[in-house]
């Protein structure tokens, strides 16, 4: 249920949607002579997508969760690596058989050089079709395709195809990896939702070292208008009221512990 309903919810609060939504109700007020009502949906739907594409906010948003877990100095050992899916294109690549990456593609990549670096540690690819409304293939399905021909053997490889939300990436591959006690696993997710991620692998009981990667922002954005093209910073504040309302939403449903999750917490 609670997978059903956040997608749901989200649907209706993302900007670009608000915004459309806004629209239509005012347009509809118009029709009926609301005025009033139809001015103020408008107006409130310019500065939902003027704020999120012509401005810093995004970018101001998402730098507090990509500082959140710094990189930590390599390990010497890495018995698995954890890489969360979200880096693949899912519904070109069910019908083209391919491995298009996302704009999260460089999870893959990064997932690549641990496991050239670590030529016997085991690489978890945790992720089926997260989406509610579109058919895609899943990054589990997807990532031999890439990952074999880069240098990662099949016998290496374990594919959790589950899961449709970062709780269940740790849930499920919890259970499919059963980590022992000393071993070292490496989290590779994006950075502005390793603070998510890492929480809900702890609550989970599968201990990992975050490997924040897919960097959105430099830290140095300002406040201001027009620091970046309109649809990175539409896509930027996008990311960032999910993300923020994800972790919010876990930590009143009990999945993780704090709403803004740190190192050591």
């Amino acid at each position: 249920m609670f997978f059903y309903l956040s997608k749901v919810f989200w649907f209706f609060i993302q900007p670009l949607n608000l915004a459309i939504f806004l629209l239509l109700a005012g347009l509809l007020a118009a029709l009926f002579g609301r005025r009033r009502l139809a001015g103020t949906s408008s107006v409130l739907a310019f500065l939902i997508l003027a704020l999120s594409a012509w401005t810093s906010l995004g970018a101001m948003m998402l730098n507090p969760l990509e500082e959140r877990f710094p990189r930590p100095p390599l390990p010497e050992k890495v018995d698995g690596i954890v890489v969360l899916g979200g880096g693949f294109e899912g519904a070109i690549n069910l019908v083209r058989g391919g491995y298009e990456l996302s704009t999260s593609g460089d999870r893959m990549v990064e997932t690549a050089i641990l496991a050239r670096r670590f030529p016997q540690a085991k690489v978890v690819v945790s992720g089926g079709n997260g989406s509610l409304f579109l058919d895609g293939e899943g990054d589990a399905d997807t990532a031999p395709r890439l990952l074999g021909p880069l240098g990662v053997s099949a016998d290496r490889l374990v594919l959790e195809d589950k899961s449709r939300n970062t709780y269940e990436n740790a849930v499920f591959s919890r259970k499919l990896v059963d980590p022992k006690p000393g071993e070292t696993w490496l989290l590779v997710t994006s950075a502005f939702h390793m603070p998510r991620a890492k929480a809900l692998f702890d609550k989970a009981g599968f201990p990992t070292i975050p490997w924040p990667v897919d960097y959105r922002t430099s830290g140095k954005e300002g406040v201001g208008p027009f620091r970046d093209n309109a649809a990175d910073s539409l896509q930027n504040t996008t990311m960032a009221i999910r993300e923020w309302t994800g972790l919010f939403a876990y930590w009143l449903s009990g999945r993780i512990d704090q709403p803004f999750p740190a190192p050591g917490g």
